[in-house]
């Protein structure tokens, strides 16, 4: 995923290659479309990395002021990425949320307890106590 090479600069030359990129991007006045999915990849890979909620939080912020970057949802990314601040839920939760107010739900349902009060979600039985990798 090239967005993280500059974030986590875990590769100098793929960094210098990828932030070469984005200026001749910018250069000729191109820009590039980044998907929610991909900010929610990226939340996840920073996170694999060791990066704290914050750091990842303002990595998002930096993307979202970012000009060459057309962010997909962009009002959507600014409000979950309010409640991923706020609150103790992932960043992709929060996205989910929202993209399903916008298409008309009026709440996201969910077994993360990390949810549990939040507004717009409701939460079903007993929250789970595995993480969805260790589910079946």
């Amino acid at each position: 995923m090239f967005l993280l090479r500059p974030l986590t600069q875990d590769d100098l030359d793929q960094a210098t290659i990828v932030e070469t990129f984005f200026r001749e991007v910018e250069a000729e006045g191109e820009r590039l479309f980044v998907t929610g999915i991909v900010l929610c990849e990226t939340c996840w890979a920073l996170r694999g990395y060791g990066h704290s909620r914050s750091e990842i939080a303002a990595a998002l912020e930096k993307l979202l002021d970012t000009a060459i970057f057309e962010i997909q949802d962009r009002e959507l990314v600014r409000r979950s990425l309010v409640q991923y601040w706020q609150g103790p839920a992932d960043f992709a939760d929060y996205l989910i949320g929202w993209q399903n107010r916008q298409a008309g739900c009026a709440d996201t349902v969910t077994f993360d307890g990390k949810l549990k009060g939040a507004l717009g979600y409701t939460l079903l039985g007993k929250p789970s106590s595995t993480s969805p990798s260790e589910s079946p």
